[in-house]
Parts: structure tokens; sequence; C-alpha cells
């Protein structure tokens, strides 16, 4: 299977002919639109090494996410992340290629934390190694964390080394009755406190916090927080919901933007209901199709954040918010060293490149 990818690297790059990078295709209208002919990855699979004692599983990148998961559970291990799915068909290499993490983002670290290592095939159809199965093996520039959230523009990840940690001892989810911006100041004063908290999410005056650790340090929470306990089954399906968009606040219609701020920003106020995660660090809000981008992404910028199309809308806005001159710089470098061809992907993260 490698050997075709390489066949064809070498004839789209002999031929300037751009590739469309895909795994199981269930993220495919997150970016900017996919471009050039179709090179799919869903039959280069399986788990190629796995040690639970290790914290470590290295899988090829076709490998379908929902064997991972199910692999892990048998060990009771999980990705720390929480990778969305959104389709019975995705892939661990598009997770990584993704870099969309869930709920438990803000408290136990995004995509790019847990990569330890890749094998890359390069625009140049060479096998690259970064990184390693262990922590102590990156050094020096961490090629494999930066290809996290890469879109596939950069090459083909063939496989994936990812850090894996044990599923939490005991969980508990609270709910509390708030306005938003009590909801702000307490997630920012609970931040500071000793508190495992593992994922949090407001909408429409309710607030939801979910707790991870040991029983007594939850039971030590539940009485220092108060609120009222959500039954198990109910906040386990309400967590997935939300991970996977599936609830009913992703089912409006219009445009999605992922607002990023800094989770002290106060309220922002852009009339329709807002639902808020990860401490009040990700924001997402439904937008008219014809709400003024440029307008929008000022007024984020000036806040200390950014703004993502995420999904619907007008994509020749830009999906991406543009990045200043000098980064941009970095990552046209990067593109020009892995791809110099610009076969991979091209456009998909920005349409220069």
């Amino acid at each position: 299977m490698v050997t075709e990818f390489i066949d064809r690297i070498k004839a789209a790059t002999a031929q300037k002919q751009a590739l469309c990078i895909q795994g199981g295709g269930t993220k495919n209208w997150y970016g900017q639109a996919a471009q050039g002919d179709l090179l799919s990855t869903r039959s280069y699979a399986g788990i190629i090494d796995y040690d639970p004692s290790e914290l470590v599983i290295t899988a090829r990148c076709g490998t379908p996410l929902s064997e991972i998961k199910k692999v892990l559970a048998e060990q009771n291990q999980f990705l720390a992340f929480e990778p969305p799915s959104f389709g019975a068909d995705a892939t661990i290499g598009g997770a990584v290629a993704s870099g969309l993490a869930g709920p438990r983002r803000a408290y136990a670290g995004g995509v790019r934390d847990f990569v330890l290592g890749v094998v890359l095939l390069n625009g140049s159809a060479q096998r690259l190694t970064f990184g390693g199965q262990v922590m102590k093996n990156v050094a020096g520039y961490d090629v494999s964390r930066m290809l996290a959230g890469s879109m596939g523009s950069l090459g083909l990840l063939l496989e994936l080394s990812i850090k894996v940690l044990p599923v939490p001892h005991s969980e508990a989810t609270l709910r509390f009755e708030l306005s938003e911006a009590d909801a702000l100041a307490k997630l920012n004063q609970w931040g500071g406190m000793p508190i495992p908290i593992s994922a949090s999410s407001w909408e429409q005056g309710q607030l939801s916090l979910r707790l991870s650790g040991s029983e007594p340090a939850i039971q030590q929470a539940k009485q220092q927080l108060g609120g009222e306990q959500l039954n198990a089954d109910l906040a386990a399906q309400y967590w997935s919901e939300l991970n996977e968009q599936t609830a009913a606040f992703f089912q409006q219609t219009g445009a999605l933007w992922r607002l990023s701020v800094p989770s002290t920003c106060p309220c922002i106020d852009l009339g329709p209901a807002q639902l808020i995660e990860w401490g009040g660090a990700q924001r997402w809000v439904y937008l008219p199709q014809n709400h003024n981008a440029q307008q929008l992404r000022q007024q984020i910028s000036a806040m200390g954040g950014h703004a993502t199309l995420f999904k619907g809308g007008d994509k020749s806005i830009g999906v991406f918010q543009a990045l200043p001159k000098p980064l941009f710089n970095v990552h046209q470098r990067l593109k020009s060293a892995f791809d110099p061809a610009g076969i991979f992907n091209p456009g998909r993260l920005y349409p220069e490149l």
C-alpha cells in the first residue's frame, strides 16, 4: 500500500497535479474546499503496536477511530483529547490532521499534546520519521506536533504514535442555573482552584460542569461547588452529543462560527444565543450568511482571539482567520520544505498555501 502511495505522489509531483488526501471523509466540510484527485488512506489501516503499560498506541492512518477507542476501552484507557468523529468512518489520521478536540481539551490538552511521533510521506515521496513512541524521544523541533491540525497540507501521515491515558476512576456532572456573565465569572474562579474539572458548557442560562478523578476528590468538589448532579447516563449522553455536535444547539441554520478567546473574555454581544465551552475560551455562535465576517474578526481580534467559520456559510471570506505576515511566511516556508510542488491539499488551510 505504501508503494502505491509513493507512486501516486511521484506522479502527481511530476505533473504538478493536486492530491486530496482523505481518510473517512467525515470532516470534508471543515476548512476550505478540497481540491485535487482523491488519495484515500482508508485501506492503510491497523494497529501496529499497543502496550497498555506504556500508555502509547501506534496505528496506521486509515485505522478507524472507533477501533482505536474500542481497543483502548478494553484496557480502561482513552484518548484524553476526545477527538470528535462526526461519522462512523472517522480515522485516526483524520483526527490528527484536523486537529479537532472535544470538551476535555481545555483541561487535558489538545491533539498536538498527545502526538508523540509520526511517519510521513512528503512531496518528494520520501518516508520521514519524526518523534517516537515515548516522550523522551521528542527532541529539537517537534515536527510531530506541528502536523496536528495541518489538514494534510504538508504530507501524507502514514503512522501515528499517540499518548493515551487511563479512564478517570470517577466522574460526576453538576448543573447550575447561571447567567452568561455569572457562569464566566464562576468558571474563571474555579479554574484557579484545585478542582478536578474536565469539561464545562454553558447555554441558555444553564452551566454544566464535569468533574473527573478519584472518588474522594469528586465528593469534596461536589460539596464545595453545590449544584444539581446529573444522572450518569444522561451526563454521558450530554457530553457525547456536545462532542459530536448532535446536540440541539448545533441543529440551527446559518453559519456556525467558533470563537477562540481568552477565558477571561467577558460576554460577547452578537445577538443570537451562544454555547460556551473550555472554561470560557471557546464560544460557538450561529450568524446569518450575510454577517460581516471582517467586522466579526476585528472584534474578536481586539479581545485577543480569532474567529473560524467552522461550518456552513460562504468560504470565500476565508475559513480561518488570516495570519500575521511573519507567521504566514513561516507557513509558506514549511509548505515549500515539505511539499515543494504544492500537491497536498492545496488551499485547504489558506487559499495561498
